[in-house]
C-alpha cells in the first residue's frame, strides 16, 4: 500500500472520528445542559442517547481501521494479530445496526400514515448487517491468506535446511 494511500485514508479516519466526537459532544452537551430546543421530550432524549451510542460504535471501528492500516503499511496485516481488529470491527457493525434498529422502533410509532418509511428504515439496518457479513467474509479470507503465510514459511524453513 502506497505511503499517498495510507496518507489519504489515515486523513479520512481523523476526519471522521473528530466530526463524530463533535457531534457526541454537542448531543451530550444538549442533554446535561437541558438547553434542549424541544425541552427533552422523551423520543428526541432517547434519540439522542442512541446517536451517541451509534457514534461509539462507529469510532470503535474507525480506530480498529487505523490499526489495521498501520498493520498494512508495516507488512504485518497476515498475522493472528489482526483477527482481533477485524473482530472488533464486525461487532462494530452489528452494534450499528442494533442501534439503527432501535432508532427505527423509536420512529416506527409515527410513522402510522406512512409504514414504507419504517420499511425502509428497517431495509437499511438489514443492509448494515449485510456490510457485516462482508467483513466477516473478508475475514475468512484474511485467515485463508495467514495460513498460507504461515504455510510458506515452513516450506521455505524446511528448504533452508536442505540447502
Amino acid at each position: 500500500m502506497g505511503k499517498l494511500t495510507v496518507g489519504a485514508l489515515r486523513a479520512v479516519l481523523v476526519v471522521m472520528f473528530a466530526g463524530t466526537v463533535f457531534v457526541q459532544a454537542g448531543m451530550v452537551w444538549v442533554l446535561v445542559t437541558g438547553s434542549d430546543p424541544e425541552d427533552g421530550s422523551l423520543p428526541l432524549t432517547s434519540l439522542r442517547v442512541i446517536t451517541i451510542l451509534g457514534m461509539v460504535s462507529v469510532q470503535v471501528a474507525l480506530v480498529c481501521v487505523g490499526r489495521l492500516v498501520s498493520m498494512v503499511r508495516r507488512g504485518t496485516v497476515f498475522s493472528h494479530a489482526a483477527f482481533r481488529y477485524v473482530d472488533i470491527v464486525i461487532g462494530a457493525i452489528v452494534a450499528a445496526a442494533l442501534v439503527w434498529f432501535a432508532v427505527t422502533a423509536l420512529n416506527a410509532p409515527g410513522q402510522r400514515d406512512d409504514p414504507g418509511v419504517t420499511v425502509i428504515m428497517g431495509g437499511v439496518g438489514v443492509a448494515i448487517l449485510g456490510v457485516a457479513l462482508i467483513v466477516l467474509v473478508l475475514r475468512m479470507l484474511l485467515a485463508q491468506a495467514v495460513a498460507r503465510d504461515v504455510e510458506a514459511a515452513q516450506m521455505q524453513a524446511e528448504l533452508d535446511e536442505v540447502i
